[in-house]
């Protein structure tokens, strides 16, 4: 074939869906395997190398809501792995929560085939444009009152560790590699998730909210009214 295959590893009940999928995806150049239960998602995880999940959000033993943010939650190597969440449950609150969990994607079912192996493409030219970037932007950013550890993803306040998830992580690093400038809701949808996503736009302002108070008392993000966002912490 010439080309690198990329693996993808879909984790669905709907046993009927993976053979029509896995030759379709193939023409992408995407080698795909299936399981069925998040155990043996986890199984297949720790055995094998893949380049990105598709996730059903409505699963046995545990569902991909659940699923998403043990993944995120971990330590294990695949943690940072992408995430396309491929679900059902496709109204905004579903979608806010999927993305807040870390998941980089979501495409509600039913789905046409061709968009679910644009966003995949999509989703993994922003991974390997982030890895690519690494190297020159993985130092200690020293904040008044915070530290951003990009190398471990440690966020350090003046009581200690501050958690947040993925989605909120990356975010304050975005803003905080660049302090001082204002990016959009579409710029931040488009950084952090690799996609024109106009229906999301609210999904930044919840986010954000989040965010802010998690880095309470600090006034870490600032808001410029019809602009978008900034971080506003001096420099130490």
């Amino acid at each position: 074939m010439g080309r690198d295959m990329h693996r993808l590893l879909l984790i669905d009940d709907d046993e009927a869906l993976a053979g029509p999928l896995t030759q379709y995806l193939a023409r992408f150049d995407f080698q795909l395997e299936a399981v069925t239960r998040p155990s043996a998602a986890l199984t297949r995880l720790a055995a094998e190398r893949f380049d990105a999940l598709i996730l059903d959000g409505m699963l046995p033993e545990m569902d991909g809501f659940q699923f998403c943010k043990r993944l995120r939650g971990g330590n294990d190597a695949w943690r940072d792995m992408p995430v396309l969440m491929l679900t059902a449950r496709g109204d905004l609150t579903d979608r806010v929560v999927g993305l807040e969990l870390g998941a980089d994607d979501y495409l509600p079912k039913p789905f046409e085939p061709r968009e679910l192996a644009a966003r995949l493409q999509t989703i993994l030219r922003r991974t390997r444009l982030v890895a690519a970037a690494a190297p020159a932007t993985s130092g200690r950013l020293s904040f008044e009152g915070l530290e951003i550890d990009p190398t471990r993803r440690e966020v350090l306040g003046a009581n200690g560790a501050i958690e947040l998830t993925g989605t909120e992580y990356e975010l304050l690093l975005m803003l905080a590699r660049e302090p001082g400038r204002v990016f959009s809701r579409d710029d931040i949808l488009n950084r952090l998730r690799g996609q024109e996503a106009e229906l999301f736009t609210r999904a930044v302002d919840i986010l954000v909210s989040r965010l802010r108070r998690k880095l309470e008392p600090l006034a870490a993000l600032k808001t410029l009214r019809n602009a978008g966002y900034c971080f506003a912490l001096p420099v130490r």
